[in-house]
């Protein structure tokens, strides 16, 4: 019996036609695609990340990004029908998780289409496409940026602004990303302004009230842990107090930010060890 599929999509009509002609309309021809520029690292176990570059109806370059998710094993499929996820891609999540942060107001991807095959435990593999955003995540990007205007204070207060405008409505509308490192925040600074996008949004939630505070921790710690140094060193204090709402809160998330910075330094040197083992071993 042919498993069930689900597709949806937010295409304009010309998408539709790009969509169809690369075969990416569905979900056998999204898995069977094999054009495009792989973006795979390490750790990414069975999704896949793949660059595609097009051109539009005026024949100005266009660029999407598709991330394929592959069927786990039956014994991880089984415990996530089991708590109830069964029902849940992590296409669909991400989808989902796009068109609430864009209701509140937060720049991200669009998305463009995505879609889902199912058995009997669920969903089996699943499939999104999205649009590029302008500009370049902060990790690569920065570096430049910050030396070019260190010198130009309202240059980098608008910059700090507009940082802590992204996350604190991210936040007080109650979510958070739960990977908020600089690789997922891009900026656009054509003509010397500054947009900020926010990217990578499979794993968003709103957590309950009461595990906010760890959550939102989480997520500034991981901003600092990944911004450039330099950077930290010279505004980190001043954008943490222009995020909170009280500077009598400061002591409290500075030392719960720093506490969860310093393991994530002793988990990558614990990596790095492990890696540099490894390699004498073989």
């Amino acid at each position: 019996m042919e498993e069930p599929k689900e597709k949806f999509t937010d295409s304009t009509d010309f998408e539709q036609v790009l969509l169809k002609r690369e075969n990416l309309d569905t979900v056998e021809g999204a898995f069977a695609y094999r054009g495009g520029k792989s973006l795979d690292k390490p750790g990414l176990a069975k999704r896949e990340r793949i660059q595609i570059d097009l051109v539009d109806e005026t024949g100005k370059p266009i660029r999407w990004y598709m991330k394929r998710y592959g069927s786990d094993s039956f014994f991880k499929r089984l415990g996530r029908w089991i708590i109830g996820k069964g029902k849940s891609s992590p296409a669909r999540q991400e989808y989902e998780n796009i068109h609430r942060l864009s209701a509140i107001g937060i720049p991200t991807m669009r998305a463009i289409t995505f879609g889902e095959e199912r058995d009997f435990l669920g969903v089996k593999r699943s499939y999104l496409i999205v649009s590029a955003v302008p500009g370049e995540a902060l990790e690569r990007c920065f570096d430049d940026y910050f030396r070019k205007f260190n010198e130009n204070p309202a240059a980098i207060e608008k910059f700090n602004q507009s940082l802590v405008n992204l996350i604190r409505k991210l936040h007080d509308n109650g979510f958070v990303h739960r990977d908020l490192y600089a690789s997922h925040i891009f900026l656009d600074s054509t003509n010397d302004d500054v947009e900020l996008y926010l990217i990578d949004l499979a794993r968003v939630f709103a957590p309950v009230s009461w595990r906010r505070f760890r959550w939102r921790v989480k997520d500034l710690a991981e901003l600092k842990y990944s911004m450039p140094s330099a950077w930290v060193e010279r505004y980190w204090d001043d954008f943490l107090k222009m995020y909170l709402p009280d500077d009598k809160l400061f002591p409290k998330w500075s030392k719960a930010i720093d506490k969860k910075v310093a393991w994530m330094f002793r988990r990558q040197r614990r990596k790095e060890l492990r890696g540099k083992i490894k390699k004498k071993t073989n």
